[in-house]
C-alpha cells in the first residue's frame, strides 16, 4: 500500500467522522441554514422585496416567498447578469453556469464564493465516503478521468460563465493534478465526437482506475476504446474498479457496461446541478443517495401530485415521507430562493435522509391522467431485462393519440445492443411491470382506453443523431425518459 493510499483513508476517516456532526442531527442542521441564508440576504433587493427582516418561522417564508423557477427569477437574475451588485446574494457571483433551458433558453445560474466550495467539497467527499465504507484506497496511484464540458470560460459583465462542469475543472485539488485525464488541451475540444476520439487516444495505455461522467456519453467512450484497443475496457484497464456517474439513472445502463467492462466494477451515484451539489451514494449497501443538508441549501419538499394547485403545501425535511414522490424545491446561497429546479425525488431512508431521483416535473406522461414519471418506465424496464441477455443503450417514451388504427398506446423507443427474441413478449412484460407501479396506468388498460406498449427499434447511434440534431451531444446533456408529446418521437418517425 503506497503513502497516497494510506493518507487516503486517514482524510476518509477523518471527514467521515466530521460529516456525522450533522447527520445526526438533520433538522437542526436545516434551521441552521435556514437562519443563515435570511441573515445573509436580508440586505439585498429580494431580501428587501420579500421583507427577510420580518421572517422569524419557515411559515413566514413560504408566505412571503412563492415558489418559482427560472423565468419567476428571471429579472432577479437578469440584473444580476447585468453586473448589478446585492440583487439575490450579497455581493456579484464570481461564476455563471450558463445551461440551456427547453422554454428560457440559455439560462444563467449564478455560483457565489459562498457556494462554490460546496461543489468541490461534496465530489471529495463522495469518495473519500467510499473509501472509509470500504477500505479501498489503492485507486488513487492510478490515473482518473472526468469526461466533462470544456474549462474555457467566457465573460459577461466582469462575472466569468460556462458549463459547470469546465467550472469545476479549474478546482482539481493539487493533489490530484498529476492522477487528472485527459490533457488541458483534449478538455477544451468543443465538439464531443472529436475530444471522444482525442480521449481515447490518450488513456488507451494508461493505468486507468476512476472514471466518471454521464453513463450515456461513457458508453461512446467505452465502445470507442474496445473498437481501438481490440478489448473489452477491463482488460485493457486492469485496476479499473470505480464508476463515478450521475445526471441519470444508471440501471438502464448496466448490463451493457458491465458486457463492455468484462466485469463488474463498483459504482458512486452523484446528484449534481449547476443549482447545487444536492446528495451522493454514501453506501454500497443501502438504497439512495444522502441528501446534504448542511452545504448551504435549505430544502423544501412538494408532493408532485399537489404542485400544480394553486397553494401547495410545502414540507420541510422534519415533514418528509418515504416512498413519496416530491418536487425538490430549494433555497441557497448562491441567491436562488425558493427555487424549483424540476426534479422530483423520493425519499428511501429517513435515517439518515437518502433520497433517489424520480424524475423531472416536467417530463412525465399524462396524456390520458397516467401520471406516469421516470422512476417507473426504468423500474419497468429493469424488471424486464433482468434473467435475459437483453441490453440497451438507450431509450425515451412517448404517448401515441392518434395511432392509424386501433387504441392510444405508450410508444417505447429504445436503440438495443442485444435484441429480444420475441420483441412482443418483451413488450408485454415491460407492460406487466409499468400496470403494477402505477394504477391509473392499469385502469387505462384494464378500461380499454389504452393498449399494450409499443416498442419502436432505434437505429444503431439513433439517439446520439438525435442529440447531435438538436446541437446537445455529449457534456452534461441528458435525453428526457420521458415526453407528454410527440417531438422527440417525431424525429425516429419522421
Amino acid at each position: 500500500m503506497s503513502i497516497k493510499s494510506i493518507a487516503a483513508k486517514l482524510f476518509a476517516l477523518l471527514i467521515y467522522k466530521k460529516e456525522q456532526s450533522w447527520i445526526q442531527h438533520p433538522i437542526e442542521t436545516q434551521h441552521m441554514v435556514f437562519q443563515d441564508l435570511l441573515n445573509q440576504a436580508k440586505e439585498t433587493q429580494f431580501g428587501n422585496d420579500h421583507n427577510f427582516a420580518a421572517i422569524k418561522t419557515f411559515d413566514d417564508f413560504a408566505r412571503q416567498v412563492p415558489i418559482r423557477d427560472y423565468e419567476g427569477l428571471r429579472l432577479y437574475i437578469d440584473s444580476v447578469v447585468k453586473g448589478e451588485e446585492n440583487i439575490l446574494w450579497k455581493g456579484k457571483p464570481i461564476y455563471f453556469a450558463k445551461t440551456s433551458g427547453t422554454t428560457s433558453g440559455a439560462k444563467y445560474i449564478p455560483l457565489t464564493k459562498e457556494s462554490m466550495p460546496t461543489h468541490i467539497k461534496a465530489a471529495r467527499n463522495a469518495i473519500l465516503n467510499y473509501i472509509h465504507e470500504t477500505g479501498k484506497a489503492d485507486f488513487v496511484d492510478g490515473k482518473m478521468i472526468f469526461l466533462q464540458g470544456s474549462p474555457i470560460l467566457e465573460e459577461k459583465n466582469g462575472v466569468k460563465l460556462g458549463r459547470l462542469s469546465g467550472i469545476v475543472a479549474h478546482f482539481v485539488p493539487k493533489y490530484l493534478q498529476k492522477n487528472r485525464m485527459p490533457s488541458w488541451e483534449t478538455n477544451c475540444i468543443d465538439d464531443w465526437e472529436t475530444k471522444v476520439d482525442a480521449i481515447v487516444e490518450e488513456t488507451l495505455n494508461e493505468n486507468m482506475t476512476v472514471i466518471s461522467g454521464i453513463p450515456s456519453w461513457v458508453q461512446m467512450y467505452f465502445e470507442k476504446l474496445e473498437q481501438k484497443g481490440g478489448k473489452p475496457v477491463g482488460q485493457l484497464f486492469k485496476n479499473f474498479n470505480l464508476f463515478i456517474y450521475g445526471g441519470v439513472n444508471y440501471e438502464p445502463y448496466r448490463a451493457k457496461f458491465e458486457n463492455l467492462i468484462g466485469r463488474k466494477v463498483d459504482s458512486i451515484e452523484l446528484f449534481p446541478a449547476s443549482e447545487g451539489f444536492f446528495a451522493y451514494q454514501d453506501s454500497q449497501q443501502e438504497k439512495g443517495m444522502l441528501l446534504l443538508l448542511n452545504s448551504g441549501i435549505f430544502y423544501e419538499f412538494v408532493k408532485s401530485e399537489d404542485f400544480f394547485t394553486e397553494k401547495p403545501r410545502r414540507y420541510t425535511i422534519g415533514e418528509v415521507e418515504l416512498n413519496t414522490n416530491y418536487v425538490l424545491i430549494i433555497s441557497t446561497n448562491a441567491g436562488l430562493w425558493a427555487y424549483n429546479i424540476g426534479d422530483t425525488v423520493q425519499f428511501t431512508s429517513l435515517k439518515p435522509y437518502r433520497v433517489i431521483v424520480s424524475g423531472r416535473i416536467k417530463h412525465y406522461i399524462s396524456a390520458f391522467g397516467e401520471h406516469v414519471i421516470g422512476k417507473e418506465v426504468e423500474t419497468a424496464l429493469k424488471e424486464a431485462m433482468e434473467n435475459t441477455t437483453i441490453s440497451i443503450n438507450e431509450f425515451t417514451v412517448a404517448p401515441q393519440i392518434n395511432p392509424n388504427q386501433g387504441l392510444p398506446y405508450h410508444e417505447w423507443f429504445i436503440e438495443f445492443e442485444n435484441t429480444p427474441e420475441n420483441m412482443d413478449e418483451f413488450a408485454l412484460k415491460i407492460d406487466n411491470a409499468m400496470r403494477k407501479q402505477n394504477v391509473y396506468y392499469d385502469d387505462l388498460i384494464v378500461g380499454k382506453v389504452l393498449r399494450t406498449l409499443v416498442i419502436s427499434k432505434v437505429s444503431k447511434n439513433g439517439f446520439q443523431e438525435y442529440m447531435k440534431s438538436i446541437g446537445k451531444l455529449g457534456g452534461q446533456n441528458k435525453l428526457p425518459r420521458l415526453s407528454n408529446d410527440r417531438k422527440i418521437a417525431d424525429f425516429f418517425t419522421n
